[in-house]
This record gives C-alpha cells, sequence and structure tokens, in this order.
C-alpha cells in the first residue's frame, strides 16, 4: 500500500505523510492537520522529522486550509514524531506533551525558546473548531497520548496501534503491563476511526484492538514456551520466537521481550537471575 504525501482523511482532518520512511515507521510519520474548515485555525499533532522537505508540505496544507497553526500536540517524545516539535515556537503556537522534560532534547533544544504545556489526562483542548480529549496510553513509551476528537469520535494513536503491523513496546521506558491495560481503555472508547501515527487509516476501532490484544497474549504464550525450552536471556527468546521476522527488526523485538519478561516478572510467572558467569548485567530468565 503506498499512502500518498497529502490526504484529506474526513471533514476535518487531513494526513501530511513525511519523508522518513523505515521498517520501523512504515511509510513514514503521520503528521495530522486538524481544524474545522473555514475557522482560519489548524492544530498539527506530531510534527515529526525536523525535514526541510517534511516542513515545506505540512506549511503547504496549512496553506492551503488558508489557516494559521494555532497549537502542536506531541503524542509522545520519540524523535521520529517530536523532532519537529520547535516548530511550534516558529509558528507561535503552544506546545502540548505529557512529559516536556522528554520531549526538551528531542525537538526543543532549549525549553525556556519554547515551553511546553503540560496535557493531562482527559484534558481537553479547544480550538480550530474542535475539541482534543487528551488520553494518557503508557506501554509504547511513558509519555505516551493518544488524542480523541471529540467532534467525530476518531482516534489519533501516535505509536499505540499502528496502521500496520504491531508497536514496539519500547522497553526499559515502555512497560507491558501499561501497554495492555492502555489497549483496554482504548478498546472502550466509541472510536469511529483510529488515524494511526504510522500506516493507512482504520476503520475498525474495535476489532483492531482485540487483533492487537491476542497478538500480545499470543507472543507471551511464544515467550513462555521459550523459556519452557531452555531459552534465558532475551536475544535467545527473540531469536525462538521472532524466527520468521526480518533480523535488522531483533534489536526492537528484544525491547518489546523484556518489556513482556518484566510483566511476567512482576505477576510472579517467570523469576530473573544475573548468572555468576554470564557477561556483567546479563539478566537471564527461567519459569
Amino acid at each position: 500500500m503506498t499512502l500518498p504525501p497529502v490526504e484529506q482523511l474526513d471533514d476535518v482532518t487531513t494526513r501530511v505523510l513525511a519523508p522518513n520512511p523505515s521498517p520501523m515507521t512504515l511509510e513514514g510519520t503521520n503528521t495530522y492537520l486538524l481544524g474545522v474548515a473555514g475557522s482560519g485555525e489548524v492544530l498539527v499533532v506530531d510534527p515529526g522529522p525536523d525535514l526541510l522537505e517534511h516542513r515545506r508540505a505540512v506549511d503547504g496544507a496549512v496553506a492551503a486550509r488558508d489557516a494559521q497553526v494555532v497549537a502542536v500536540v506531541v503524542t509522545h517524545h520519540h524523535a521520529d514524531h517530536a523532532e519537529a516539535a520547535g516548530w511550534a515556537a516558529q509558528w507561535g503556537a503552544p506546545l502540548h506533551c505529557f512529559t516536556p522534560s522528554l520531549v526538551v532534547g528531542v525537538g526543543v533544544p532549549d525549553v525556556s525558546a519554547a515551553p511546553a504545556e503540560v496535557l493531562r489526562d482527559g484534558a481537553r483542548l479547544a480550538r480550530a473548531g474542535l475539541t482534543l480529549e487528551a488520553l494518557h496510553t503508557p506501554g509504547h513509551a511513558s509519555d505516551h497520548l493518544c488524542l480523541r476528537v471529540l467532534d467525530t469520535d476518531a482516534v489519533l494513536t501516535g505509536d499505540h496501534v499502528l496502521g500496520r503491523g504491531t508497536t514496539v513496546v519500547a522497553w526499559p521506558d515502555g512497560n507491558m503491563t501499561d501497554y495492555i491495560a492502555s489497549l483496554r481503555r482504548l478498546g472502550e472508547l466509541p472510536a469511529t476511526a483510529l488515524h494511526p501515527g504510522h500506516g493507512p487509516v482504520l476503520d475498525d476501532p474495535a476489532a483492531t484492538v482485540r487483533a492487537y490484544l491476542e497478538h500480545r497474549a499470543e507472543r507471551e504464550r511464544q515467550v513462555i514456551d521459550a523459556l519452557n525450552a531452555g531459552d534465558r536471556t532475551p536475544a535467545e527468546v527473540v531469536t525462538r520466537v521472532y524466527a520468521d521476522v526480518d533480523p535488522a527488526l531483533h534489536p526492537a523485538a528484544e525491547r518489546s521481550v523484556r518489556a513482556c519478561l518484566g510483566k511476567l516478572e512482576g505477576e510472579g510467572r517467570v523469576s530473573r537471575s544475573i548468572a555468576p558467569d554470564a557477561p556483567a548485567g546479563e539478566e537471564r530468565y527461567g519459569v
């Protein structure tokens, strides 16, 4: 599937695709412009990578709406979403995120130059003729937000749910227990569509969330089976469980495996130790 560089997704949402494709970002990062036509205003969600080509595309899409940027929201601090957070100051717009200290240094070299406003769980941001509700959905990252457009019931999911494939739970900042709880919370929303940080729109939110929960449960079973088969380190588990996955993705897979093992350890289902003869700091797990 190929996504167009700029696409109007519904009456209030335009997606601008950043030119940073990779196995982790799919076609690239989705930057969203939100606003009612004729309001003269747009909110920018996840400005993405700080690339001149992308900045020109975003500015062009804003100009096509005959609007100005009145707020910028970052779903989480990972560079492919937050590197261009400094554009907020250039637009003269406030920057909103859950944990400013994480965004600073990624996209805003000096917080005093572009102070970020904290967007708490349940907070509402009313601009551009719309109201966004922030939902703290930790798991992929500790500061992750999903954003519900109350006017349409579409949800911008950042990296919590992707348009294709599944999300890496980015241990150690990411947490699998939190991720599962956040998925269940997302599944309880009366969402009409999911607009992910990467990939195409998802038109069946309930089915998507069910599939994600089933996938995580299956991976958990596979991790336990690997331990029962004698694997002890996260790298060994990855080699067995992700044998059919491109080895280039194994480092990311290991982060999710470590997050899964952390969840299982917290539930008392696996034990963790460091063998005396193991390399410094190498953790070993057993059932």
